[in-house]
């Protein structure tokens, strides 16, 4: 297999899946000629084929058998019913690139038992406005070819990077959640600005643009996180009173607390599966 463009069909169109469809399509990488889903869901198979142009399919086998590249986007709990639908159609030129959250690479093997190349792949939220953090394990028969097509269509929708299989509910805790973290810090954020006297809208913008500028900041500046912090902690100042009580009240032991149950419990989960 090599790395020209492949026909690539999703099985599943819901928001990742749309998400990818229209990086890859705004970013040129596809045409929406290249491109095909299928979906139990008709309204949401007819919504993703008007919006971008693309084939859409009743039958997941259809893809399966007109495709070169298959992205499987269903919930966990479909996982297996769709592989037991489309197995018989797999061929040897497959590339099944899976973003289903919690089923390992060794539950697809075990179901459609063919030695093809297969990447697992957790992308986050921040996709939908091509702004994500996709981390990519490839299973044993996925050659540096085929993670360059991969990282291709994920870099599509924001940054890439490689690790083991074995690292992703570590993946998942720290970047898939983590969006829901911020969300939610970003809420308390908003809620103190409302206890000093600003209406919500005020305190919202005030939120929001802070955290993007501190985003874009540490993203581009060479310096540090720590000495990011530093250029705005003054001796005695109002950063370092807010800082103190944040260490008093054990916000690094929170955090950390908080991303460790997360992983467990993405490892339970992937026991279920």
């Amino acid at each position: 297999m090599n790395t020209d463009i492949k026909k690539l069909g999703f099985i599943g169109s819901g928001n990742m899946a749309t998400a990818l469809v229209k990086g890859l399509i705004t970013s040129g990488r596809y045409d929406s000629n290249q491109l095909m889903a299928s979906d139990k869901d008709g309204e949401m198979l007819r919504k993703i084929s008007e919006q971008f142009g693309l084939k859409g399919h009743a039958s997941n086998g259809d893809i399966v058998r007109e495709g070169q590249i298959i992205v499987l986007a269903v919930k966990p709990q479909s996982m297996k019913e769709v592989l037991e639908d489309v197995k018989e159609e797999i061929r040897d030129d497959h590339l099944i690139i899976s973003i289903v959250a919690g089923i390992p690479l060794k539950m697809i093997h075990s179901i459609i038992r063919r030695e093809i190349p297969l990447i697992r792949v957790m992308p986050n939220t921040p996709a939908l406005i091509q702004k994500g953090i996709s981390a990519l394990a490839p299973g044993k028969r996925a050659t540096s070819e085929h993670m360059e097509i991969a990282r291709g269509i994920f870099d599509a929708v924001g940054d890439t990077v490689i690790v083991n299989e074995e690292m992703m509910d570590a993946v998942t805790a720290l970047s898939g959640s983590g969006p829901g973290y911020f969300f939610r810090i970003m809420e308390c954020f908003v809620e103190a600005g409302e206890q000093l006297g600003f209406d919500r809208e005020t305190a919202l913008l005030l939120v929001i643009q802070t955290v993007l500028g501190a985003a874009q900041l540490a993203n581009e500046s060479e310096k540090s996180l720590s000495e990011l912090r530093e250029m705005v902690t003054s001796p005695g100042g109002t950063t370092e009173a807010a800082l103190a009580v944040f260490e008093k009240k054990g916000l690094k032991g929170i955090i950390r607390e908080g991303v460790e149950a997360a992983c467990e419990r993405g490892v339970e989960l992937g026991k279920n599966y």
